[in-house]
């Protein structure tokens, strides 16, 4: 018999060993950070005892509707207090998390309610005219519709459906939480574009998780009671995970429902805001403020930024206003962040373009994770010779539980033992990778990822259009914007207005392309587009 063996009695018990789960964090905040601040929006604020209650009492209310462990409670909603509510208290009740974009189309929307099976929609009043439309669009039963009004933004209730305080206040706030017994559970279903016009479901499980809580706090250098601004949309990878993470450090949550260099500036003047997380656009926004919207702090505000590398001279500018801003990168399929451009202090002296170059790759693996490096389409590494590209591939624990209800894409997701993401990258000596290129139909607007599959074909839908060819643009606001090459079928004329608007019926203005250009497509002599060309020509435009 070997040393250390289960034989001798060493085996796990309730002592020794509890699932991991987000959910232990703000059970533990209620008691530790009781009369802390836990969440801020305008007036709304409660403690962390406050918070808790009202998880529970959502938690228990659900429950009581007929929701059972398993079910998918759905969401509309911007980032507001019920939407990080709705973070810990449909898991609370065994349920899973179905965060949806609210820039969607009724068509995609109403697809996610069908696939995902939502038993309760949480939306907000800005949205229910979609949420309605979506739900007209199922064969069968609609979730029930819970309608959140938000008077202080302009959004009062309509009166068609009951509102959440009404549901919540039904609930009990002693609710004894419904813990997974596996962390391996299911904790939150979120869609994404993918490469593919449908939307595939991405499952999270408790696990990945807890320790996406974990590892960002090590990489982002926090300490106890930070106050974060949520600025990345919650129904965009659970907001990297942050809305999960704050009750862990006794942190202040300042919810942001409209993004705009005044929201972001105000709160970080009147909130003392420490840490924020979003797309190069808001990177932008803070550099372009007017005078009037900037306002004095004293203390300097960290940001991660990820979607595309932000400009240098954006780089620049930003880090002279007081912020610190590091890369990131991540997927859907990754919760969200999962990489940094860790910083050497061999480069503090780089300055300028070399250093902002420098700040603008993806970096190294985060600490929560097991293996990301760049391969060859053999899996084989790459030289690190920052001019060999290969694909990056993912191993760890905060990596999807895989698509739902799709095993062959799940399946080719994982293939050889690593996730792959489908990025093109080259590696530098030190191990940092930097993208050279990415998946090549996604386009990334935003921080949104678009499928240029899908815009192709709304557009090849169109009975003047013959073929369709869709590229990301560069954008000075955006970073990346949809532009549409179109060739006529013979005998007719483009009319460039009247396709986007044809477009924008279908899909959400945001995919909608921004340009469309008439002409031959440039194709192979099998007939294949060469995208790459028209990328080339949308960069000169």
């Amino acid at each position: 018999m070997g040393w250390m063996t289960n034989e001798d009695g060493l085996d796990k018990c309730a002592a020794n060993y509890v699932p991991l789960t987000p959910l232990s964090h703000l059970k533990r905040a209620a008691h530790v950070f009781a009369d802390m601040t836990a969440v801020i929006y305008g007036v709304h604020r409660v403690s962390y005892a406050q918070y808790h209650a009202r998880c529970s009492q959502l938690a228990s209310a659900l429950a009581a509707a007929g929701v059972e462990p398993g079910q998918v409670v759905a969401t509309i909603l911007p980032n507001i207090p019920a939407q990080a509510e709705a973070h810990f208290g449909v898991p609370a009740c065994g349920a899973v998390l179905n965060t949806i974009n609210t820039r969607l189309d009724v068509d995609t929307v109403g697809y996610i309610l069908d696939h995902g099976e939502a038993r309760v929609l949480l939306v907000d009043t800005q949205f229910v005219d979609l949420a309605e439309a979506a739900c007209a669009t199922l064969d069968g039963p609609p979730p029930l519709l819970i309608e959140v009004p938000d008077l202080a933004a302009g959004f009062p209730a309509t009166g068609r459906h009951t509102t959440y305080d009404d549901f919540i206040a039904t609930g009990d706030p002693a609710f004894n939480w419904i813990m997974p017994q596996d962390e391996w559970e299911s904790l939150a279903l979120n869609y994404t574009s993918g490469t593919t016009g449908r939307p595939k479901g991405v499952v999270y499980h408790h696990r990945g998780a807890y320790l996406m809580t974990m590892g960002t706090v090590v990489s982002w250098r926090m300490v106890m009671r930070p106050v974060f601004m949520q600025i990345v949309p919650l129904f965009h990878c659970n907001g990297w995970n942050h809305t999960w993470m704050m009750p862990l450090l006794g942190g202040t949550l300042v919810c942001c429902r409209d993004i705009t260099a005044a929201a972001i500036y105000d709160a970080i003047a009147d909130e003392g805001v420490t840490h924020f997380g979003g797309a190069p656009i808001v990177l932008n926004m803070v550099v372009n403020a007017t005078e009037a919207e900037r306002r004095a702090f004293d203390h300097q505000v960290e940001v991660f930024t990820a979607g595309a590398p932000p400009a240098p001279a954006t780089l620049s500018k930003i880090e002279a206003l007081g912020f610190n801003v590091t890369q990131v990168y991540g997927l859907t399929e990754t919760y969200g962040h999962v990489t940094e451009c860790l910083w050497d202090p061999a480069w503090d002296s780089a300055q300028g373009a070399e250093r902002a170059a420098i700040k603008a790759r993806q970096g190294v693996a985060m600490p929560m994770m097991e293996e990301i490096t760049v391969m060859d389409s053999e899996m084989t590494q790459v030289p690190l010779d920052a001019a060999t590209q290969g694909e990056i591939m993912i191993r760890g624990n905060s990596v999807m539980k895989g698509y739902f209800k799709n095993p062959a894409a799940t399946r080719a997701a994982f293939a050889g033992g690593y996730f792959h993401s489908g990025d093109l990258a080259v590696q530098h000596p030190n191990g940092h990778m930097q993208i050279a290129d990415r998946a090549k139909d996604i386009i990334i607007s935003g921080g949104e990822n678009i499928s240029s599959v899908e815009v192709e074909g709304v557009l090849m839908g169109h009975p003047d259009v013959n073929l369709a060819a869709v590229v990301a643009q560069p954008d000075e606001k955006w970073g990346e914007v949809p532009c549409a090459f179109v060739e006529l079928k013979p005998g007719r004329s483009g009319d460039e207005a009247a396709l986007i608007a044809f477009a924008r019926t279908t899909l959400a203005g945001f995919k909608a392309p921004k340009r469309v250009v008439f002409q031959e497509l440039p194709k192979t002599s099998t007939g294949k587009i060469q995208k790459f060309e028209l990328r080339a020509q949308a960069a000169r435009l």
